[in-house]
């Protein structure tokens, strides 16, 4: 195998490829990529640990041989990224070698054969839709922070996708939290099985949306496996097994008939929490809400830091009661609130939270108090 690729093209490509492959790895070729030279100039390269496979083409690629192999992908970016910018960048294969050419640089690097590469067989992925990316990218954020990081709570480790009548959604929880986030169901994702998309994938998905916003993503999907394709024929494919769990029916912890209503400029409510929470000890995090007429005080006491206290100005007109939450939890869901208010709907001290920017708001999140 032979070719010559600009360094830019090759290094951003690589940058893509690169963070699916793991570190640590007890089977070598895993920590290698792909890289296919075809006759019609163009130039795949492919990474994966199994459950997560991330394929990119490139085209505008000079290729004097065909051909395949692997190499370290960590080591080949490392090299990419260090060679002047704006250079050519030769890459030829031959007797378990590559040797890659730029300037007056050479590196000649170990490779292991194509054919021991693992690929992942998708089988059929009989739903197919489209989303803009903008979109896709949204529902990520809005979603991916309440992801459970709880290994034995594995069917938690993700986000869950499921279309109801007119509705696609996507929901994640650890518990504590919940975070949904609700688009119009695209044509095509009818009839959808529902699915548990992985943390993994959709941090390596989140990174890709970064440089095609202005494009639609092509999802497609079966029970056990998802498929992102961006940018067409030159662009990025991800692949990934899906979580094969039961995700808990959270419709369920969703108040209906909170009736408490407070209304509060999410930026100024982040800023007092965060600023009262500096006191808090790392075990606790709790921070506790006093409402009254027309404001909440913010307090913090610590057995070892002291105490800290901030009134916030706010919309609030229902009976005054004292309720305590995570002050982590919170600041990250102010932190996806865009607007000037966001409204929290409160039943009591022991009652989870609504919290949402407003009755037509695509988000909503509902948070578990803390005792104070």
């Amino acid at each position: 195998m032979k070719a010559t690729i600009e360094r830019s093209t090759l290094l951003r490509c690589l940058s893509h490829v690169q963070s699916v492959v793991e570190r640590r790895n007890t089977i070598p070729i895993l920590s290698n990529v792909l890289i296919e030279a075809s006759g019609s100039g163009s130039l795949r390269i492919m990474a994966t640990d199994l459950d997560l496979q991330v394929v990119e083409t490139l085209g505008a690629v000079s290729v004097e041989q065909a051909g395949a192999i692997t190499v370290s992908a960590h080591l080949l970016f490392d090299i990419a990224r260090k060679l002047p910018d704006g250079s050519q960048v030769s890459l030829d294969a031959a007797d378990n070698r590559m040797v890659v050419k730029a300037g007056r640089s050479r590196f000649q690097l170990p490779t292991l054969p194509r054919d021991d590469f693992p690929v992942i067989a998708e089988g059929e992925l009989p739903t197919s839709f489209e989303i803009p990316a903008a979109t896709l990218g949204q529902l990520i954020d809005r979603t991916r922070f309440a992801i459970s990081t709880e290994e034995t709570r594995y069917y938690l480790n993700g986000i869950f996708l499921h279309v109801s009548d007119e509705e696609l959604k996507a929901a994640a929880t650890d518990g504590h939290r919940l975070a949904r986030f609700t688009l119009p169901r695209p044509d095509g994702a009818e009839g959808m099985p529902d699915v548990i998309v992985p943390r993994k994938c959709v941090g390596e998905l989140r990174k890709l949306l970064e440089e095609a916003l202005d494009t639609n993503v092509l999802v497609d999907l079966s029970a056990s496996k998802i498929r992102f394709t961006l940018g067409g024929e030159n662009g990025v494919v991800l692949t990934s097994k899906l979580i094969d769990g039961t995700f808990p029916d959270y419709t369920r912890v969703i108040p209906t008939g909170n009736d408490k209503l407070l209304k509060i400029d999410p930026k100024s409510f982040f800023e007092g929490v965060d600023r009262v929470a500096t006191i808090a000890t790392e075990k606790t995090r709790a921070v506790k809400m006093a409402l009254e007429q027309d404001r909440v005080t913010l307090s913090v006491t610590s057995p070892d830091n002291g105490t800290a206290a901030e009134e916030v100005p706010a919309d609030y007109s229902s009976d005054g009661f004292e309720i305590g939450f995570n002050a982590n939890y919170l600041k990250d869901i102010l932190g996806q609130i865009d607007g000037d208010t966001v409204e929290l709907h409160l039943a009591d001290a022991g009652a989870p939270t609504l919290i949402r920017q407003n009755d037509q708001s695509p988000a909503l999140y509902v948070l578990m108090p803390m005792r104070v």
